[in-house]
This record gives structure tokens, sequence and C-alpha cells, in this order.
């Protein structure tokens, strides 16, 4: 099945075109600030390229840190409305309450606290306010916010008040695009209502994002489903990407890692992608990337919910080096290495210019870093390999030497040795393994949620066929599908037998 596969990252746009397990062609070109036409222009340079049919392309799947970087950039985002089920207990710490105060001005809209929520049993903590919900719903109408994000107190545990809640903003709100916390994220209230307020901000992009990807592929001739990638390795359709936005963050490192899984044939072992500015190291478990199990900050919000494990260091090819060899970034040039860097006349020692001087590249015009002192040369590679050495060991958790798989545009300045790991894998099309990654990913299913009143085969087995279900509707075939993840947690403080069930169910498109 011949699929395309592309990520849309901040300076560069990178389209592979796959048949089964062959990489038929791979292109890179400029991201641009609309998008579509960095889209575009990768779809017709690949086409052209492999001189393929359109009609012959079972599925376009992409992608695209936008919607990290709208958060990081504070750009293109819509204020909000948050309406928090909870009173009388949480009042002391409001929504936005622990947000970058820069962030927070510019998303903040209404802010509403309501009687309701449950404990931590299951039991109400008082009856649902409803008259107070719908008065909520009418000061944010009238306030012309068009976007909401919805927390209860224990929702994962049960979600009716915030089920009842998006309810009547839908009557009262016609239109609202409305985030429910429940769909999102784990227990923590402030981490989870955190990652569905950056959710809510991100509507409106991620309307016209979805919406840029899809008159790219239409005006390309392509006829067939899109899908954007999430952050655990698997994809969604256009339509949910468009609700959930959030699902994308670290998705462009994701790809990376599953590229290389599958262009190294290794399902275990360390992967570091090296970009413009930063190398993302990742931890490989059975070909997908590790989840992070503790809270993640994205642009100084702290949330908690389904994030992969990631360290990113100020190490990549557009890297700032001091004339002496002393500083290694954490300022980079970025996508303006060919204006800046050395090989290219600028006047800005970079990494990159280091790597060639060194003989592990050959870029530009090599001559004009002849001159580049030995000594410096020697000073700043060792420094840089002892910047990768010291990455991977952070990110081990267990002792003995595992393989590293270097994948990126900058993977020449990642030593042939590296200290910690027992090989460094170089391989093919590595440059665009994000791309790869993307084309390749398949659709999942995952349930995270409390259970009681259940024996513990009666708890798994409902989740396993809940996460099944999801993965269908994602655009799994049923036939394909495997168990690759399931976690059992007995929680002895609540009644009636309860356990924390997560279940994630991985299958082919269909």
């Amino acid at each position: 099945m011949r699929r395309i596969g592309i990520d849309v990252g901040g300076t560069n746009t990178d389209a592979v075109l796959i048949d089964g397990s062959r990489v038929l062609g791979a292109v890179k070109t400029n991201t641009t600030a609309d998008v579509l036409g960095g889209v575009r222009t990768a779809l017709d340079k690949l086409l052209a390229q492999t001189a393929d049919d359109p009609g012959t392309i079972a599925a376009v799947v992409i992608g695209t840190t936008h919607f990290t970087n709208a958060v990081i950039e504070r750009r293109a985002l819509q204020r909000v409305g948050a309406l928090r089920i909870g009173l009388p207990a949480s009042a002391s710490l409001p929504p936005f309450i622990d947000w970058p105060e820069d962030l927070a001005a510019m998303v903040r809209g209404e802010v509403h606290m309501v009687a309701g929520g449950h404990e931590y049993d299951g039991r109400p903590i008082v009856p649902l306010d409803l008259g107070a919900i719908r008065d909520a719903a009418r000061r944010m109408a009238d306030a012309g916010l068009t976007s909401v994000g919805v927390t209860s107190v224990f929702s994962p545990l049960t979600a009716e008040c915030e089920q009842e809640a998006g309810r009547i903003l839908a009557e009262e709100m016609p239109g609202v695009a409305i985030t429910l916390s429940h769909e999102l994220g784990r227990i923590g209230l402030l981490e989870r209502e955190n990652v569905t307020l950056l959710n809510a901000c991100l509507q409106d992009l991620a309307q016209k994002t979805v919406a840029a990807f899809t008159e790219a592929l239409r005006s390309s001739g392509l006829t067939a489903p899109l899908y954007l990638t999430q952050n655990d390795g698997t994809i969604m359709r256009a339509e949910t990407a468009s609700r959930f936005p959030v699902w994308c963050f670290a998705s462009g490192p994701t790809n990376s890692m599953r590229g290389a899984a599958f262009l190294s044939g290794l399902d275990d072992g360390v992967v570091v992608d090296v970009g413009g500015t930063t190398s993302d190291i990742g931890y490989l478990k059975g070909g997908f990337p590790r989840e992070a199990n503790a809270a993640v900050e994205i642009g100084g919000v702290r949330t908690l919910f389904r994030m992969p494990d990631l360290l990113s260091i100020g190490l990549g090819g557009g890297t700032e080096i001091s004339a002496d060899g002393s500083r290694i970034g954490p300022r980079s040039v970025g996508f303006r290495l060919l204006q800046k860097g050395l090989l290219f006349g600028g006047d800005t020692l970079t990494a990159t210019d280091i790597a060639c001087a060194a003989g592990r590249t050959d870029l530009g015009d090599r001559s004009l870093v002849e001159g580049l002192s030995p000594g410096l040369v020697a000073r700043t590679l060792a420094r840089m390999g002892e910047m990768i050495a010291e990455g991977v060991d952070r990110m081990k958790t267990e002792a003995g030497d595992v393989p590293l798989l270097a994948v990126g545009g900058g993977s020449f300045l990642i030593p042939d040795e590296v200290e910690g790991c027992s090989e460094v894998i170089r391989v093919e099309h590595h440059a665009v393994a994000n791309a790869v990654g993307a084309a390749i990913a398949q659709a999942s299913g995952e349930v995270d949620h409390i259970f009681s009143n259940l024996t513990r085969d009666q708890a798994v087995a409902a989740a396993q066929t809940e996460a099944e279900s999801r993965a269908v509707a994602a655009g799994a075939r049923r036939e394909s599908l495997k168990l690759v993840e399931l976690e059992d947690i007995p929680l002895s403080y609540l009644p009636g037998d309860a356990r924390r069930v997560r279940v994630r169910m991985v299958g082919d498109i269909g």
C-alpha cells in the first residue's frame, strides 16, 4: 500500500513516498508561514520525483509541530472560557493560576467556578449547580467566546458532571467548541485543567491548519484520506485532530523515533534526532516511544497527559560556537544557517562548520573553514560527543550498553562511538526519518480509566473492548489489532475493588 508521510517542522517540511517497506522518494523543502505553501510544494516535488499517479496513494499522513510552536511562541491562540466544577472545593486555586502571566493574559477569557464534582470514591461532593452553569454559558456567549474548556473534580473516575455541562454549553452557545478534561488528562486537577485549556485555545488554529492540509492535498490531485500523527507514534483522522490538537504535541520527535525503528529494523534502543536547533533524545521500547510518567511542561504550562519521554539538548546543525570553542549553544542560527554559517559565506561559527572542517560532512564551501584551528575543532567535537553521551545516560533506565540510532539532518554531529552505547547506527534516509515515521504510522485506541465493582479480569476486558472500538474508530482494521500496552494498578484507597486500567491497541490503517 502506497502512503505519503509529511513532517511539517518549524524550518523544513519533509515528505516521503513509501510502498510497503520501500522508500520510493524523499524531498525536503522550506516550511512556509501559511503552512499550505510548504506542504503543497513538498507534495508536488515528491510526486514529480517519483512520477507517481496520485490515484495510487492510499493515505496521506502529516506530522506537525505547528501547535506546539504556537504555544511556545505565543501566537495564533484564542481567548477561551474556563468552567471548573468543584465548589466548594478547589476555590483557592482558580484556572490559569500557574500559567506564565504573558500566556494567561493572552488566553484567559471568562473564568467560572460552580458547585459539583465528585469525591475520590465516586460520591458527589454536592449536587451539580445546573443554573450556575447555564448562567456561565450565557456570560461567555455575551463575551464573544467560541471555545470553552470544562474540568470537573475527579472526572476521570466519573464524567457525569462534565458531560452535563457540555450539553448545557451547546444549548446556550450554538457552534461553541467544547473540550472536556476527562477526554484528555489524568487524575490531577490543575494539570488536567491546563491541558484542557491549552486544547481549547488551539481550536481555531487547528481547524485552519487541517483545512490548509486538506486544500494542499486537493490542489495536488490527491483524494486519499488525510491523517495526522499523535505523540504516541500513531495516527488520528484529520477531523479528530481539529478537535484535539494537543495530541499532536511532540509528534515530530515521536515520528523520528518511529521512523528510526522502521528504517533500522530495531525495536529497542536510544534514538537521537539532531535538527537545526536541538537534539531530541528518546527511548524506543517495542518500536514505540517510551511514555513520560511525570508532568510535562509545554510553553511553561504544567500538564499531565499522554506525552513521550524526551530530553532536548541545545545541540543542532545551526548551534552557535564561540570563537575559542569554550561555549556551545544554546543559541542557534536555525533556518538562517545558509546565510550565517561560515561554510556559506556568513560570519557565525556553527556546529556544522566544525563538523565539515573535521570531514564528517561535506556542505557549502569547505575552503572557508580550512583556517579553523585543529585544536579548536578537536575540542569542540569532543564536547559535542560528551553532550550526546550525557543525554543518552540520562535517558537510560538500566545498566549496560544500548544501540544508538542517529537520525535527523544534523546527525553527522553524533560521533561513531558514544560512551554507554554498543553501536551507533546510521540508516538510509536518516534526514527524513520524521516523514518516514509519519508514513508508516498505525491507528490506535487507548483507554485510561478507573474501574470499580468489577473483578480484575472484568475491568481489563472492559478496557480492552473500549480500546479496540476506539482504534477502529480511528481508522484501524479490527483484524489487525494487537495489544501493545497493558497497565493494571489496584487502588486500595478506593472502595469496590477499584483499579486503574490503561490499555492501548494498535492496528494497520483500514
